[in-house]
């Protein structure tokens, strides 16, 4: 009995703000016939609601049936939006606010498939060989099929030092791929930078837009003033926070919108600027994107492209250019909603697109003839290098630290490590050509 007076009451709630509403605009002859479609729509949702708590075959609570409502209707809006009950609402909270075990991927829904956007440089999963564009087939023995993204963080997510086994399709492999990676603690390192052997170049590398981008990158900027050139690489960054890629485009953009997003609500419309004082450098700009850069990566490689001030390079984006928002509806429980799309600068969207380079290039090792044999001047410095350290290997006086010695060579791209990444031997080769041009 006391489930029939609830859903009474509930139906006797709506038609009574379906009447009030009625009531209040009779001067519009349209909106009660919009009303009472709406009644007709509250009123099918009610009796499913009841059919389901009465027939189906597992005992089931109605505010089980309410969640798992709200649930379906927010997954099937688009990839982003979700309803977070009260485990998944704090692990979110948990992820915004601390760090937490897990793999070091960004996962989003690609043709309704859980697809990795991209692996965080230096996490189990980057360390495994996951790659941007990996379909994940199964989490452990569990399908991800009809799994929500929030599922699947859940599960992937756990105590560091546990294991799990991921099943993946990748392009080009005949059968799928297993990997068993141990969790870990998420620490990301945002920004780091190298010197490249032998040029006057800074490469700046981004990895996440987390809350210290901007200020690591002005460190980084102020330390190599004297540069000819800056590579920005904004390979497999999945995004971060929005100010941070705003502002990170303000330190090379002086004027103009970097940026813009337009919801269906006039409340939700921003338009964001560049302004002269915040730009400290006009240095030519090349910048590595690939499958796995999405969201606040393709903002910034999206304004500078349209203010032609660097030339992209690589593969086209993931195209995540949605914005969400969470809203409580209540203490433990909120709402992931999309409300709004982003614009760049031209006018045209990032949502389903991505940005496509200028200059088109796949991932491998820049092709060397086999059979060219020949000694070049940086060759036999390297070797005239190893003579001399093992020389001074029997000097400890002057002896450098293995520890020094490390942090040198990791400080700078070798010459080798440019031909096994012909990007990144691209956009070197561009930051010349743009370095003559600007003088």
């Amino acid at each position: 009995m006391q489930k029939y007076t609830r859903l009474w009451l509930v139906g006797f709630i709506g038609a009574f703000i379906g009447s009030t509403v009625l009531l209040s605009s009779t001067l519009d002859a349209q909106v009660p016939i919009k009303n009472e479609t709406r009644l007709e729509a509250l009123a099918k949702f009610t009796k499913v609601l009841n059919t389901v708590e009465d027939y189906y075959v597992d005992d089931i609570t109605f505010n089980e049936i309410i969640n798992k409502s709200i649930d379906g209707l927010l997954t099937n809006l688009d990839a982003h939006s979700s309803f977070l009950d009260e485990k998944k609402y704090k692990n979110m909270r948990v992820q915004t606010e601390g760090e937490f075990g897990g793999l070091g991927i960004t996962v989003g829904m690609r043709d309704g498939a859980l697809t990795v956007i991209a692996p965080i440089e230096g996490t189990p999963a980057d360390k495994v060989g996951l790659k941007a564009g990996d379909i994940i087939l199964r989490i452990d023995k569990q399908s991800t099929l009809n799994m929500t993204i929030d599922e699947a963080v859940s599960l992937m997510r756990g105590k560091p030092g546990t294991k799990i086994v991921l099943t993946i399709v990748r392009e080009g492999e005949n059968k799928p791929l297993t990997f068993e990676i141990v969790r870990d603690i998420i620490k990301i390192d945002s920004v780091y930078t190298k010197t490249i052997e032998d040029e006057n170049l800074l490469y700046l590398r981004i990895t996440s837009f987390d809350k210290n981008v901007v200020d690591k990158t002005k460190e980084a900027l102020a330390k190599y003033r004297d540069v000819d050139g800056i590579i920005m690489d904004l390979r497999n960054n999945p995004g971060g926070l929005l100010d941070q890629a705003i502002n990170l485009t303000d330190l090379f953009v002086d004027e103009g919108v970097i940026v813009s997003q337009k919801g269906r609500n006039d409340d939700e419309n921003r338009v964001y600027k560049a302004t002269k004082y915040n730009t400290i450098t006009d240095v030519p700009v090349v910048v590595l994107v690939n499958g796995g850069s999405a969201s606040a990566s393709e903002i910034v490689s999206g304004a500078l492209q349209d203010h032609k001030r660097a030339v992209i390079v690589g593969e086209k984006t993931f195209g995540k250019g949605s914005v969400q928002v969470i809203l409580p509806i209540g203490q433990e429980e909120a709402l992931r909603l999309t409300i709004a799309r982003y614009y760049l600068p031209s006018g045209r969207t990032i949502q389903a697109v991505g940005i496509t380079p200028d200059i088109e290039v796949y991932p491998g090792k820049v092709p060397v003839p086999e059979d060219d044999f020949s000694i070049k001047e940086n060759d036999l410095k390297l070797h005239l290098t190893s003579e001399l350290e093992k020389l001074s290997d029997t000097n400890a006086s002057t002896a450098e630290t293995e520890e020094e010695k490390d942090k040198e060579q990791k400080s700078v791209i070798t010459q080798k490590e440019i031909l096994d990444d012909i990007q990144l031997k691209t956009a070197i080769d561009i930051a010349k050509v743009l370095k003559i041009q600007s003088k």
